[in-house]
């Protein structure tokens, strides 16, 4: 395994894989997401973000042999997909960044696309699998496709027009996402929407490019066990955009913090250096703020 900081050159692209439990899945995604990313046209460097896991998930990382494409590993000590997340980009400092599922599910070829999108200008593409020249290879059952549409209704009274919030391939430009999960309150599977419509407020447009997407064996998801948090989670997300969408109220962003929580080593970092903000009264985030927005970087100066 290769430490970020161990990299002559540092990466114009970091991608970061949260895994809990994923040690029997891990080695295969990672080697083929390895494999791809040696084919881009510009440096990369992977970030496991090791999710509280019980069983060798961090061993796979620590062992992983040194290759082309550095592997680092990021210990986070809560569970929650949205706080590995969320550690992971914080952890950063390249000027673009995104991240994949750990079993990638989501076809790798679709980082070409990505790639020239990035590369054209466009802050935030994600990948779907609900627009047209999408290929979805599905097993799922009647309860869970009920799930999602019901989902689906939901989410688009938070974030009208994107077709598909909550595919696990997600890119941007560094300092955008690291901006926007400063603030990131949710840390279950509903993340994705929270972090979507923190972007659309920073002023990203969502980029929408189709995959070829298939349902793997072994999700940690389950309808009957986690449906109930993500509702209450969804709601909280509408609550907060509905106090953003004041022309008198938005996220306080100081210059300051484009880059900030840049670490010197990022192999070992209990969640706890950066923590999730806890539930609680939330309107002492949102504070008046006249400055004008940061401009994001473009691929020019990123060396694409």
């Amino acid at each position: 395994m290769a430490s970020m900081s161990s990299v002559t050159h540092p990466p114009a692209i970091e991608i970061v894989i949260p895994a809990r439990n994923e040690a029997r899945r891990l080695p295969e995604g990672l080697r083929a997401l390895c494999d791809k990313v040696a084919t881009l046209p510009l440096r990369a460097a992977i970030l496991v973000v090791d999710s509280a896991s019980s069983d060798a998930t961090a061993d796979v990382v620590l062992q992983w042999p040194e290759g082309p494409v550095p592997v680092a590993l990021l210990r986070c000590d809560r569970p929650g997909k949205g706080v590995a997340v969320r550690a992971g980009l914080l952890a950063t400092t390249a000027p673009f960044v995104g991240f994949c599922d750990a079993d990638m599910a989501t076809d790798l070829s679709a980082l070409d696309d990505v790639i020239s999108h990035l590369a054209a200008g466009h802050s935030l593409v994600i990948g779907s699998r609900a627009v047209n020249g999408a290929v979805v290879e599905e097993r799922s059952s009647s309860l869970r496709g009920a799930g999602a549409l019901l989902f689906r209704t939901l989410a688009n009274m938070i974030l009208p027009g994107t077709a598909d919030t909550q595919c696990g391939f997600k890119f941007f430009t560094g300092p955008l996402a690291r901006d926007a999960v400063q603030s990131m309150r949710t840390g279950g599977f509903a993340f994705d929407l929270e972090l979507l419509a923190k972007c659309r407020q920073l002023g990203a447009t969502v980029t929408e490019i189709p995959v070829t997407w298939k349902d793997m064996a072994g999700s940690t998801f389950s309808v009957r066990r986690h449906s109930a948090a993500v509702i209450r989670d969804l709601l909280a997300i509408w609550l907060r955009a509905r106090v953003l969408s004041s022309p008198l109220l938005r996220p306080r962003i100081p210059r300051s913090h484009i880059g900030r929580r840049r670490l010197n080593d990022p192999q070992v970092m209990p969640a706890s250096v950066i923590p999730l903000q806890p539930p609680g009264p939330w309107m002492h985030d949102f504070l008046l703020d006249s400055s004008p927005e940061p401009q994001w970087p473009t691929a020019a100066g990123a060396g694409i």
